[in-house]
């Protein structure tokens, strides 16, 4: 029956892509849905005659397969940034993903009002703060604006939120798996911390490495290497209680800068969507909708607050680039897409529960929160970004200026 419900998961997965596609969506916010309607929450709870209950359980295979998803997902972000290029920047990026910590402390505040405890708070406070790194790179793909000037801000201010994130997660992992006691945490903090460093001074040092790893014409062992040493990595950072996906975003940026890295997109980016699938889908799967009715309100709230700071923060994120006002409102609206991360921080909360360092019921409700607010969140995102004009019309006639010459489009 394993192999049945891996069928019935892929299948699944695969029509749920095909309708997003269709109407022109982000696939995830239906990779979870799906998910949802064939775990035990919806379908496991009817009962057909003869048959009785039948869904997809959360088999070993899927849960690993979602944290695969994690790992290569954020491999894949990472090859987009070669270090150098960050460093000739980093002053606009400081610039811009400081002003986007904003957000941060409005999800700090906002969580603090909802559960009146600092632990709930700070894990709130990363879902609402972070962006999609996923979807609004394929976005940027999608809408042909990667070679604008645009794209520059909203990846640099990606790269400062995930490298924020990177010790934020190491922190939240400890705390809440150490039961909120900072200092029993203090010891997983400053391991991972260590590590994190180790990972930055192998980005730097370590890429001729990674280069003769795959240099070879085999494809076939272009393929195993670069799976073996990311998952290798990934694996032994989430035993010393680093996030596996800071890891692997890590070890792509070591891969960006050698000269196969085209090589191992095109071979790999296969791998990386059915996992990254893999990952949505089994988000779904463990998430009870019924939990949505009591956390609906929070969730129109946290869309009603974060969404225009987003917007606020990212336009000023375009203007530390140099942009006009129309390629900023373009950064603003790109920004406010939430997804992967703010999923994986949910999972924080569920492993604590699991373990019995974390309030079962508030784990229970930051989860049914972070799904409703990234399906929101990643429907909204990429639909502003995909009808940006009127917005762009408005924030040129209210902040004035046209586009400059130097912010236009190539074909205009």
């Amino acid at each position: 029956m394993a192999l049945l419900d891996v069928g019935v998961m892929f299948a699944a997965i695969a029509v749920a892509g095909a309708v997003a596609n269709r109407l022109g969506q982000s696939v995830i916010p239906f990779y979870i849905l799906v998910g949802m309607a064939l775990g035990e929450h919806v379908l496991g709870r009817l009962s057909l005659p003869t048959v009785g209950t039948v869904h997809v359980p959360e088999t070993e295979f899927i849960a690993l397969g979602a944290e695969l998803g994690i790992v290569f997902l954020l491999f894949f972000l990472g090859l987009e940034f070669n270090l150098d290029r960050l460093l000739a920047r980093r002053s606009e990026i400081g610039t811009a993903g400081t002003i986007d910590l904003a957000n941060f402390g409005v999800g700090l505040v906002l969580g603090w009002l909802v559960f009146g405890t600092l632990l709930p708070a700070f894990l709130l406070a990363g879902i609402v703060y972070i962006s999609s790194s996923a979807v609004i790179t394929k976005s940027l793909i999608d809408l042909g604006w990667i070679a604008n000037d645009e794209a520059e801000p909203l990846l640099g201010t990606l790269v400062y939120e995930d490298l924020f994130i990177a010790v934020y997660l190491a922190v939240a992992s400890a705390l809440v798996l150490g039961g909120g006691d900072v200092a029993a945490a203090a010891a997983d903090v400053g391991i991972a911390i260590a590590f994190i460093l180790a990972l930055l001074g192998l980005v730097r040092f370590g890429t001729p490495a990674f280069d003769r790893l795959v240099a070879t014409d085999n494809k076939e062992f272009v393929a195993l290497r670069t799976i073996g040493a990311v998952v290798l990595i990934a694996g032994a950072a989430l035993a010393l209680g680093v996030s596996e996906a800071v890891a692997a975003f890590f070890i792509g940026m070591a891969f960006s800068a050698t000269d196969h890295v085209h090589e191992v997109e095109s071979l790999l980016e296969p791998v990386r969507d059915t996992f990254a699938a893999v990952f949505f889908f089994w988000i779904g799967l463990v998430t009870d909708p019924a939990l949505f009715g009591g956390v609906a309100a929070l969730v129109a709230l946290a869309v009603v607050v974060t969404a225009p700071t987003k917007l606020v923060t990212g336009y000023f994120a375009g203007r530390a680039f140099d942009l006009d006002v129309r390629r900023s409102t373009r950064v603003g609206l790109g920004m406010t897409t939430r997804g992967e991360f703010s999923l994986i921080i949910a999972t924080i909360a569920v492993s604590g529960a699991t373990a019995g360092t974390f309030d079962p019921a508030v784990a229970a409700t930051i989860n049914a929160f972070a799904v409703g607010y990234v399906l929101v969140m990643a429907i909204l995102g990429t639909t502003l970004m995909g009808h940006s004009e009127p917005f762009e019309r408005a924030a040129v006639s209210w902040f004035g200026g046209p586009s400059t010459e130097r912010n236009a489009d190539p074909d205009e």
